[in-house]
Order: C-alpha cells, then structure tokens, then sequence
C-alpha cells in the first residue's frame, strides 16, 4: 500500500485508489513532496490489480489544485537556488506518467484548477469539470510561461484559442475546458459525491456515464472568429495591434489585459507555444517547457510577478523590461538554451516507436 503524507491523502475503497490533495487553504498548492507522494501513489497502485481505477481530486471546497507553491519558488529564485529545477523535474516526469498511465486516472476538477492542477489532472485519460470550474494556465502574470504540458494542450486547441488562454492567462468554464480539449465530461458539482461512489464499484466511464450532462454554453466558441484572426500572426505586438483594431470589446480587453502582462514572459510564451506545435509527444514538449522554465527562473520578471501578486499582493508588478519592443529576440532565444543542471531528457527515454 502506499504511504501519505498530510498534504497528500491516500486511500483505496472497492475498485478505486483516491490521491486527495489536502492544502485548502492553499487551494492545494502543489509543494516538491506533494508531487512526490502522488507519484509513489501512481507506483504502487500500477501493480495492483485491486485498484483498476485511480481518482485525483482537492480538499475544500474552493478547487482541485491552484498550482504550484509559488512563494517558495519566489524565495528560491531570490536565493538563486536549484530547488525549483528540482521540483519540476519530478513535477515534469509526474505529468508525463499521468499521461501514459495504464489505469483509468480520472480527475475531479472542480472549482479553481489553475498551472500545476492542470497538469496533474488535464493529462488524465477521464477528465471531469463541473459548473463551478475555472481551468486556466495564468503564468504570464507572474513573469512565466505556461509549463506542466501547457503548451502541448494549448497548443493543439482548436484554431488559436490555446494562444489566446496562454498569453492573456484567462479562465474557461465547462464547455470551454470541453471545447479546448482541457477536459471531457460535465458532472453537477452536486453529483460528485455519487459519482465518487460509482468509482468505487464501476468502471470508470460507466460511473461517469451515469452522472454527465451537457455544459451550459460557453464564450470561446462564438469568440473564435476574431481570436484566430488576431492571434494567428507571428509577434506579440501584431496581436496586440490586431486585438485593438478590430472593433470587437471583448479582443480590446484582451490587449489591455496583454499589455499588463510581462512583456518577456508574453513573447516566451509565444515562441514556446510555436515549438510546441512542431513536436510529437508530451514527453518532447516537457523537455522544450522545462528549458524554458528553467530560464525564466533567473529572470526578474518571475521574481517582480509574484512579489505583486502573491507576497506583497499590490498588483503592481514593474516588468523588467517594460514594454513588448524592448524585448530582443535574443532575450528570447535564451529560453531555449539548455539549463546549467541539465536537460529533462524525458523524450529520449522513450521506449522506440
């Protein structure tokens, strides 16, 4: 049987073994040893052939997972340390595993599902939302850049929706997450409880067969006409102009919403997203995501981006440098240049096609 820890609850009940993330006062932050207990979970239960079904779901009743701990990733690129490359190497193998898992690995995201809870649900074979979920990878407003597998799920969203979500870091509901491939079935929040006891005794597709609907309607569908126009072009300051020229409200406020973000993390997130597209597999983009990462932690934008919106909370944030022109593109190519610690080298140990 696995071991727990306090912010990582295990428990196995009939045909289901149950990870529930317990920091909700966090809205269950992921911390180093968290993604570790996860991991051991997904182990042990591999082999076990009791369990034939694995559920992830978070403590509390405001969300699944908020995403990393990013105070201390805050207090490590301060420090210049190397505990944050070491947390997403095994975040980064985490997700890749999720992915590949042989068991039915379904997720509960209700309510805020946002960077890291993206990617330790949205890689999983069934993927639940509810009414109440916000689904969104919001990095480019702490100085980062979409990882955890973000850019290999933005990136294959219908049209330019997944660049639209990656750079203005907005949240989508049910039919959005459905719509945009983060998600694949609509439970009633207040069903999650018999949904949970399905698990338990049925199969995992026929236990939520039982309890989906169809999603309320969303925004993006009837918004894709302008966001593949404005996004579809190749720099940051063209889809700003765009998003300004067309006369539509909704593409005004995303460029306003643009252009408060980190210049240097927007025109990163861009020229991943791009290489993203070009890959094959997961694996290969986590590699991509994990240089990136791995880049963006020595940069002042990261540092500054969770200084205002998380440690001091003035929502302030004084990007370095400030405006999108001022960002060269050999700012950007260094994003890509391996790290001093080394590459992932997660696609590279691929078994041969």
């Amino acid at each position: 049987m696995p071991t727990g820890t306090p912010d990582v609850l295990l428990r196995t009940e009939g045909r289901a073994g149950f990870i529930t993330l317990n920091r909700p006062r966090a809205i269950n932050a992921l911390t180093h040893a968290m993604v570790l207990a996860v991991d051991n979970a997904l182990t042990a239960w591999e082999h076990d052939p009791a369990v034939t079904t694995v559920v992830i779901e978070g403590a509390g009743e405001r969300g699944l997972c908020a995403g990393g701990d990013i105070r201390a990733i805050h207090d490590d690129a301060r420090a210049g340390g190397s505990a944050s490359e070491a947390f997403w190497r095994d975040e980064y193998r985490l997700n890749a595993r999720i992915a590949r898992y042989p068991k039915p690995y379904v997720a509960l995201m209700d309510g805020i599902v946002m960077g890291g809870g993206v990617g330790v649900s949205a890689h999983g074979s069934v993927r639940v939302v509810t009414e109440r979920s916000r689904v969104a990878m919001p990095e480019t407003g702490i100085g980062f850049v979409p990882d955890v597998g973000g850019t290999y799920l933005l990136g294959r969203a219908p049209g330019e929706l997944g660049t639209h979500l990656a750079l203005t870091g907005g949240h989508v509901g049910a039919a959005d997450a459905l719509l945009t491939g983060l998600a694949d079935h609509v439970v009633p929040s207040t069903a999650l409880p018999a949904l949970v006891r399905d698990l338990i005794r049925l199969p995992a597709d026929e236990a939520v067969a039982r309890h989906a609907v169809a999603p309320a309607p969303g925004v993006l569908a009837e918004q894709r006409e302008w966001i593949d126009a404005c996004y579809r072009v190749e720099t940051v300051e063209t889809i700003v102009e765009r998003l300004f020229d067309t006369g539509v409200p909704a593409a005004k406020e995303a460029a306003t919403t643009l252009l408060a973000k980190s210049p240097t993390a927007l025109k990163a997130t861009l020229a991943t997203l791009r290489r993203s597209r070009a890959l094959t597999t997961l694996e290969e983009v986590l590699d991509l995501e994990f240089r990136v990462s791995c880049a963006a932690l020595t940069t002042p934008d990261l540092v500054e981006g969770i200084r205002a919106q998380v440690v001091d909370k003035d929502r302030d944030p004084h990007w370095t440098p400030p405006t999108l022109p001022e960002v060269t593109d050999e700012d950007v190519a260094r994003f890509f240049t391996p790290p001093p610690g080394g590459d992932l080298g997660l696609a590279s140990a691929l078994p041969p096609a």
